[in-house]
């Protein structure tokens, strides 16, 4: 891994979305604090106090502040390692201070610990490792206020976990919940202590949720518009899986890519622990009411990992999009603790002991081996280790104890080979980015992104036509139409889906642009990579390699070329409206809605223009030829189903139209018409498209090509596919540029910009007019016109809008996230409450 080799520790979200947020981390703490708060590289422009919150906060992070952009691979296999040796400290730490193992033995637990199988399978999920560093020093707290009343250790721990990671330290605390009444049952005495532990224990959790408000209400005032609308409000009382199967994740290597998006709760946690759990168990070596409350909160956990209503308590009432059972690291944490609270070193399993551990594990052995082709995350020969290794661990935990140096050298030996052979065999059922590859991208992109930016100083948006991952905007520090994130504001996926261009619950990708859409947004620039020309070696250029193209766009041929550097062209867009302009008062209204993007778009453009005739910007249009190859003849296209006449056969069908003018022409495609489905090529050269989307996306065909034959084929990879909202569609440029001189006779002079602030001028032709923006809308705007505060307005049912009187104005705009200041105001209060109680504690240990 680099730096010490070419690989890197980039796959899945970890190279698709958190390097780049790592990226924009960097950039924000050493060049622009500006984007602290909100930033433009977000989609069209959004909050970033959830991201910060959710993403971003982990102390291991400023350690990337030493290493430039294109060396973040090496910055990240840091911290990795660091994680996974703070994760076993933190255990090692919890076990020598709790006096529940001594010696070799505490670092063999510790090493299943930092090991375990959710944090080999999340190791991709680097913002979440810090959860797994902090729950046991959370728990040592949690047991030094049991047992002292002090606080300070809880407080101070959980209130980490609030900040650091607002969701994890939410499943944290349900299981802190659970250990604490685990803990007061096991050591009952009688009420009043109980009453009295119990009231420690919520005030203090309480204490520490206001030392975390400053990031607590501002995130929960994001997520109202963002990761909150999914809650689920329908249970289902079901079984995700038949819960047996659960038992194959404790075979070593139990993971693969296809346990990401859906897979079974990764659990494994090596042979010793597995022995010393069934102990815990099997035997009552604690009195009654203990074994009960352990049976009772193993069982509640084991039922979490696969009944429905409960997975979804842990998740937050969502279902999490990849990574299922996200929480199983608080199961694994449990099971390590119970097998250490329970092998300890005087403890030797007797002849009954090993039977009855035998049967069980042979049971469950031979039902793993019956189902072994049901699980395609394990082969014969992780099975058969599997079995090896727990008659070892069976055989060391049963042999006399002679030398218990030697014994527990023995324990920490075998788990870290077993925990060890685990970790490689899981991390090689998975690829990763090549480092040199993540490099060569990044230069060419912000070599790229970095000339226009130089050219150009003003507020407007970039984008090129291919693309690494959606938040190439927050790596290389541009301000595009894309991104990939869990805390993606809804109202700005609806409306990526209503103009045609892919989105998701989590991202939205501006590779489906029209002339009207590009005008709108403010895309002043475009960087094209040239099909013909692309991976074109040429020492002296840096894009010597093919770049993923997800954009063919003829209407580049609209704008002007401002630069060549070999195979990559920059255009600028002329037609780009200003980032605000005034537009007719329709606009309050919001646009007609159509679930057609091409339609939806006229009717943006005409609520702006305040023209009826605009709505009529896009007509539909027939081809000229249909040729069917292997495919059954359709005499109608939209909606049609094409079906395979020999299955066994490629088959395709190719569409032909001649453009009789030189406007720009569209296609409309349906969610349904995917890349797994079919693949197109336009002029005999590959179609450049995002592959995943869900709503009716535009794909542009033609511009400036009057009597040239336009020719489209689609190949299908089924056997049969539907033609969903299949409709070509011709623009009519004049009359578009006709009205788009009305928006631009009035723009908004910007004089200063920032990241979260803009200041500029307008004149407004008459009274009540309505300065439009393309600034997403949220409550966090303030606005002031001539010095005075005005209401801030939402247009298009998407963007900030604000109503002036006649004349000339100076207006500014500022962001500030919503309840951060009442945040603030009670973590200062709770931090001054501490203090005022510290310093009259320390009078009173003077005066005595």
């Amino acid at each position: 891994m680099a730096p010490f080799g070419s690989s890197s520790l980039l796959t899945v979200d970890l190279g698709q979305q958190y390097v780049d947020f790592f990226a924009y981390f960097r950039h924000s703490l050493l060049h622009d604090p500006s984007g602290i708060f909100y930033t433009f590289q977000k989609a069209l422009g959004g909050e970033m106090v959830s991201t910060w919150t959710y993403y971003l906060l982990s102390p291991f992070n400023l350690l990337l502040l030493f290493f430039p952009d294109h060396n973040l691979t090496s910055g990240i296999f840091l911290i990795t390692v660091l994680k996974y040796g703070a994760a076993g400290l933190s255990f090692t730490w919890l076990l020598f201070k709790t006096g529940r193992q001594t010696g070799w033995a505490t670092l063999g637990f510790s090493t299943s610990y930092a090991l375990m199988g959710w944090m080999i399978a999340n190791q991709l999920n680097l913002i979440w490792l810090d959860a797994v560093i902090l729950l046991p020093l959370i728990i040592l707290g949690l047991l030094r206020l049991i047992d002292t009343g002090k606080i300070r250790g809880y407080v101070g721990w959980l209130t980490a976990a609030l900040v650091i990671n607002y969701y994890m330290a939410y499943m944290m605390a349900i299981f802190v919940s659970l250990f604490f009444i685990w803990e007061i049952t096991r050591r009952w005495t009688d009420r009043q202590t109980l009453v009295r532990q119990t009231i420690r224990f919520l005030g203090s959790s309480l204490l520490a949720g206001g030392l975390a408000a400053v990031t607590l209400l501002p995130t929960w005032a994001a997520l109202q518009s963002s990761k909150a609308t999914y809650t689920v409000t329908h249970w289902s009382f079901k079984f995700d899986y038949f819960p047996l199967k659960m038992l194959a994740k404790f075979f070593l290597g139990s993971f693969n890519f296809n346990q990401m998006p859906k897979g079974l709760p990764n659990i494994f946690v090596g042979s010793l622990v597995l022995i010393g759990v069934l102990t815990a168990l099997l035997f009552k070596r604690r009195p009654r009411r203990q074994w009960l409350a352990t049976l009772l909160v193993t069982f509640f956990l084991g039922l979490s990992l696969c009944f429905d209503p409960l997975n979804l308590i842990w998740h937050g009432l969502q279902y999490p999009i990849w990574y299922p059972y996200r929480f199983s690291f608080v199961v694994c944490f449990w099971l390590i603790w119970l097998a250490a609270d329970t092998l300890q070193p005087d403890l030797t399993l007797n002849l009954r002991q090993i039977l009855v551990i035998t049967i069980v594990a042979s049971a469950v052995f031979v039902y793993i081996g019956l189902s072994l082709k049901a699980f395609d995350f394990l082969d014969d020969q992780q099975f058969i280790y599997g079995i090896l290794f727990f008659v070892a661990a069976l055989c060391l935990l049963a042999l006399p104890r002679h030398d218990h140096q030697i014994f527990q050298l023995a324990f920490f030996l075998f788990a870290v080979v077993e925990l060890s052979c685990n970790a490689i065999v899981s991390l090689n059922h998975i690829s990763y980015v090549s480092n040199p590859e993540y490099q060569t991208y990044q230069k060419i992109l912000t070599t790229q992104t970095d000339a226009v930016t130089r050219r150009d100083k003003g507020l407007y948006r970039l984008t090129p036509t291919f693309m690494r991952t959606k938040n190439d905007p927050l790596s290389g520090q541009y301000n595009g139409g894309s991104v990939f994130s869990s805390t993606l504001e809804k109202s700005m996926v609806t409306f990526m889906g209503n103009i045609g261009s892919p989105d998701g619950d989590g991202f939205v990708a501006y590779t489906n642009g029209t002339v009207l859409s590009d005008a709108l947004l403010n895309d002043k620039y475009f960087i094209n990579q040239q099909a013909s020309t692309a991976g074109t070696k040429n020492p002296n250029k840096l894009n010597q390699t093919p770049l993923l193209t997800v954009s063919t766009r003829p209407d580049l041929a609209s704008y002007m070329p401002i630069k060549h550097d070999g195979a990559i062209t920059t255009y600028e867009n002329q037609n780009a409206l200003p980032m605000g302009f005034i537009a007719d008062s329709d606009s309050l209204k919001g646009p007609l809605f159509s679930a057609d993007p091409t339609q939806y778009q006229a009717n943006l453009w005409a609520s702006l223009t305040g023209r009826k005739a605009d709505r009529q910007l896009f007509t539909a249009e027939n081809f000229d030829r249909v040729v069917f190859n292997n495919v059954n003849q359709q005499t109608k296209l939209t909606g049609a189903i094409l079906q395979k006449t020999n299955i066994m056969k490629p088959g395709s069908v190719t569409f032909y139209f001649t453009p009789k003018t030189n406007n720009s022409f569209y296609l409309t495609l349906g969610g349904t018409i995917s890349n797994t489905k079919a693949s197109f090529t336009l002029n005999d050269k590959p179609l450049g498209q995002y592959p995943t989307y869900r709503n009716t996306i535009i794909v542009n065909l033609a511009n400036h090509q009057k009597g040239k034959r336009v020719k489209l084929t689609v190949n299908l990879k089924k056997s049969s596919l539907w033609l969903q909202n299949f409709t070509l569609y011709q623009f009519n440029n004049p009359q578009f540029e006709q009205s788009l001189k009305r928006l631009q006779a009035h723009p908004l002079n910007i004089q200063h910009h920032s990241q979260s602030s803009l200041t500029g001028t307008i004149t407004a032709p008459t009274n009540g007019a309505v300065l439009m923006t393309t600034i997403p809308y949220s409550t966090g705007w303030q606005a002031t016109v001539d010095g005075h505060r005005v209401p801030v307005n939402k247009a298009a049912e998407t963007f900030v809008a604000l109503k002036l009187s006649k004349g000339h104005h100076t207006v500014s705009l500022t962001y500030w996230p919503p309840l951060l200041l009442p945040g603030l105001i009670i973590t200062i209060l709770c931090l001054t409450g501490i203090g005022l109680f510290v310093g009259f504690r320390y009078l009173q240990r003077r005066q005595n």
